[in-house]
């Protein structure tokens, strides 16, 4: 399926790309592994300097208003940033932190949250979580969901809504084609120089529309619910869930 949704309009079929951000690279190449420690640092600075991590934050808490001590599992955390944020604005919230990468959670573990008494960190496939059904109260999966080709991101979605009683993705917003060129104009004449550009023209042609979020909520469930909010200017935001007998 094209990140644009099924109906994606050809042109916005061709701004996509399977070309893997220093994120997503194995880091066993010296030069890599420091690109890659530079954007996860560009990405932790830029989350507190535009307060994304409270905004996330709000917009997650938002969601278990109504649960005394709630249960939230963080997918693809990366710095732990969000994290640290909801366990700040919640004083009896259990927050279990994780990510794919083993260096990722090492980092989190060495640091604050480490030993945090609420916090639990480990390594977790987001496509495949070793928990039982309903273990959270919530799930969120914050500036990551693009990362995923789009089986992989049904599967999260499907998981997500398994394993809680809500899944929370907020990430970038997919603008219309015309306005998505101009966008990535702005950033491809530093991209070859800056980390963190270019990840962020990669992040960009992965982005998932409206539509497309639609479909696949769909195609992890034919009862899965998908609430979007948020978007072209601001960062999409999908409230996912599924019946509970």
């Amino acid at each position: 399926m094209p990140r644009g949704g099924p109906d994606a309009s050809c042109l916005d079929r061709l701004l996509e790309t399977d070309r893997l951000e220093y994120l997503d690279r194995d880091s066993g190449d010296p030069g890599v592994a420091s690109r890659k420690r530079s954007v996860i640092r560009a990405l932790e600075l830029t989350g507190d300097w535009f307060g994304n991590h409270e905004k996330f934050a709000h917009i997650a808490l938002d969601e278990v208003a109504e649960v005394p001590d709630p249960r939230i599992l963080e997918l693809g955390a990366g710095h732990g940033g969000l994290s640290a944020k909801l366990l700040e604005m919640h004083p009896t919230a259990h927050v279990t932190v994780t990510d794919v990468e083993p260096q990722s959670v090492a980092a989190i573990k060495a640091g604050p949250l480490g030993s945090d008494e609420r916090a639990t960190v480990a390594v977790v496939d987001a496509t495949d979580i070793d928990s039982a059904d309903g273990s959270f109260d919530l799930a969120v999966f914050a500036l990551s969901f693009h990362h995923l080709p789009p089986a992989a991101a049904a599967r999260v979605i499907a998981e997500g809504t398994r394993v809680a009683h809500k899944l929370v993705i907020v990430d970038l917003p997919r603008p219309p084609a015309p306005l998505h060129l101009i966008r990535l104009a702005t950033m491809l004449p530093l991209a070859p120089f800056i980390p963190f550009v270019h990840d962020g023209v990669i992040s960009s042609l992965r982005s998932y529309s409206p539509s497309a979020l639609r479909a696949l909520a769909a195609e992890a469930g034919p009862d899965v619910t998908v609430e979007l909010r948020g978007g072209l200017l601001t960062p999409q935001v999908a409230v996912v869930a599924r019946p509970r007998g």
